[in-house]
């Protein structure tokens, strides 16, 4: 893997940088939980977009800064500012609409490493997350039926994908809080260790996922959400190309001759 590279983005709210093949994206305002204010999903979106066009970044790791919360949401000191009425909220929708978009177009394996609190909007953005390892001081909810709104549809299908549709109903109506051990008994979570363990695992999962061919994990990402979807709404040609841009790489081609060699492949993406 190439060296490091730290990306500028307009906010010193968000942090991205390239390590050894991952691009770590972290959320930095720990005086406020790490509560994702509207300038901030200007620079995630930018990060994002960044580490997709990268060819050095295998896998990105999204994380909180500090050790209380992974994010505790929207930051909600701006809700009479950007989200009082109707009309506000659909303006803060189309700010945050260009980092979902950038989440949804990424075709690299995406980790949320979560610590502290994970609640609301910060539960979405994990959810957007393929794999989501926890510490076991981490907790999670969505307190949407206490604050008398409507939880975003998109981050209700993935919960609904994960728990299955009356544990998050449960979820919804209850609007608990969830330590790591629930989130994990309800699907919430792939993973859970302890704080000290975090990092260390997270870092060599992501370290394993980059060693590996780039081609053949995006279209097992694609495959995997195109079987998630209603058939109906299925490209089989989109799935057909990929598997074929597999099988006429030169990764394939590295993979059969360091198998026969007995050492490890260096896969390069092409």
């Amino acid at each position: 893997m190439d060296g490091d590279s730290r990306i500028e983005l307009p906010t010193g709210k968000v942090l991205a940088e390239r390590r050894d093949g991952v691009g770590w994206l972290t959320f930095n305002q720990p005086e406020r939980r790490n509560a994702i204010s509207v300038e901030m999903w200007d620079g995630i979106a930018i990060a994002v977009n960044a580490f997709a066009a990268d060819p050095l970044v295998r896998v990105v790791v999204m994380q909180g800064a500090g050790d209380k919360a992974f994010t505790a949401g929207a930051d909600i000191s701006e809700f009479e500012k950007v989200r009082a009425d109707a009309a506000a909220q659909e303006a803060y929708r189309a700010r945050s609409a260009a980092a979902g978009a950038a989440f949804k177009a990424l075709d690299k394996p995406l980790i949320a490493m979560i610590r502290g609190f994970c609640m609301g909007g910060g539960m979405a953005m994990a959810l957007r997350a393929d794999i989501r390892i926890a510490s076991t001081d981490a907790r999670f909810g969505i307190p949407a039926a206490r604050l008398g709104i409507a939880y975003a549809q998109e981050a209700l299908a993935r919960l609904t994908a994960l728990t299955g549709p009356s544990k998050a109903k449960m979820i919804m109506f209850l609007a608990r809080q969830y330590p790591a051990a629930e989130a994990l008994d309800l699907g919430i979570v792939d993973l859970v260790v302890e704080p000290d363990a975090l990092a260390p695992t997270v870092t060599a999962m992501a370290a394993e996922m980059a060693g590996n061919a780039p081609l053949s994990i995006r279209a097992s990402k694609a495959m995997i959400d195109e079987l998630a979807v209603d058939p109906a709404q299925r490209n089989p040609e989109r799935m057909a190309a990929l598997e074929r841009a597999c099988f006429d790489s030169d990764d394939y081609k590295e993979g059969r001759r360091a198998f026969m060699e007995k050492r490890r492949p260096v896969f390069v993406g092409h």
